[in-house]
């Protein structure tokens, strides 16, 4: 069977009330273009700045339970930390009825840290993207990526309900719009992955390089940062990569720096390839969930001290000052 899903039925969603519950990145995005695309919307919220903006979008809100208790498609978009000490009211609040849950992030019910009952269809839609750039494609007849999962198929239509939530909200059935079939464990697996290396291998490289060029060879803190990404032109090669793909690219720049990247690529990649593995299997297993469980419980302290590191480093305070130069700041 395919894992690709181009379209959903909308029309699955008719009729129904479809709760957003949390009003931040995705889930004002997700309910403006739900309700651009037909559909009844009601959002739910706790009493701060994003329920009084999304009162003033025009959507009736209420407190989390009740909220939920009004729809048949509740959509968990909540931050990820939040959720599970909120899902208990929300499955109060629903009871015994028929319910489609959704949630934009495999990471809760992957790890265990959120137990659905089986009473429910529980569904994954998971876009590949922020929600600004939702509501940009949304307003050029654009769609975008998304994973789709399902942990609970309780009516035997959830993987339709998945579908059309994907249509609902803009991604699937419009070009550029593409749908990936995924387990929810699948989802915050690679998801995490990207976090824990691909990421934190860029940071760490332009702390190094920052360090190393500035400290040792005495080059302006001002070129290297523009060098690395203050200029934009990182952003641009990123650009093309999702256009043209990560290698295809590389024709743009000097042949010069094609072969720089791509023997300097094949030479650290047995180095990388054992930092993923060992990321990758600390994530699978359920270390990583685990370890920020407990950091959370513990008031956060080892998050706090590595901000405190980044925020007092030699690069954060020429970086602050360029900005400033640049009226970035």
């Amino acid at each position: 069977m395919s894992s690709i899903v181009l379209s959903g039925d909308v029309s699955l969603l008719k009729g129904k009330v479809i709760a957003v519950l949390g009003y931040g990145n995705q889930g004002e995005a997700q309910a403006k273009v739900l309700r651009d695309s037909g559909l009844e919307v009601i959002v739910g919220n706790v009493n701060d700045e994003y329920r009084r903006r999304a009162e003033r979008d025009g959507f009736r809100v209420y407190d989390i339970p009740e909220a939920a208790s009004r729809a048949d498609v509740i959509m968990m978009l909540l931050p990820d930390e939040v959720q599970p000490s909120v899902f208990n009211d929300v499955v109060k609040a629903v009871g015994d009825r028929d319910a489609v849950i959704d949630f934009a992030s495999g990471y809760n019910v992957a790890f265990g840290l959120i137990r659905p009952p089986d009473r429910y269809d529980v569904v994954m839609v998971a876009p590949r993207m922020i929600g600004a750039g939702i509501l940009e494609l949304h307003s050029k007849g654009m769609g975008y990526p998304v994973l789709i999962g399902v942990a609970n198929d309780h009516s035997g239509r959830a993987w339709d309900y998945a579908a059309a939530i994907a249509a609902g909200v803009g991604a699937i059935g419009r070009p550029g719009g593409i749908g990936v079939k995924v387990t929810f464990k699948q989802e915050a697996f690679i998801d995490l992955l990207d976090e824990h290396t691909n990421w934190p291998l860029i940071l760490a490289s332009f702390m190094a390089f920052f360090d190393v060029a500035t400290e040792r060879y005495g080059v302006p803190p001002e070129a290297v940062l523009l060098e690395l990404y203050a200029s934009g032109e990182m952003a641009e090669v990123a650009s093309r990569m999702a256009s043209l793909g990560a290698f295809e690219q590389l024709r743009l720049h000097s042949t010069t720096s094609q072969y720089g990247q791509l023997s300097r690529a094949f030479k650290f990649y047995d180095m990388i390839r054992r930092v993923v593995e060992d990321e990758a299997s600390q994530i699978w297993l359920g270390d990583f969930a685990r370890e920020w469980a407990l950091e959370q419980l513990a008031g956060r302290p080892k998050f706090n001290a590595l901000w405190d590191a980044a925020r007092g480093s030699d690069m954060a305070r020429e970086e602050d000052r360029l900005f400033r130069l640049l009226g970035r700041r």
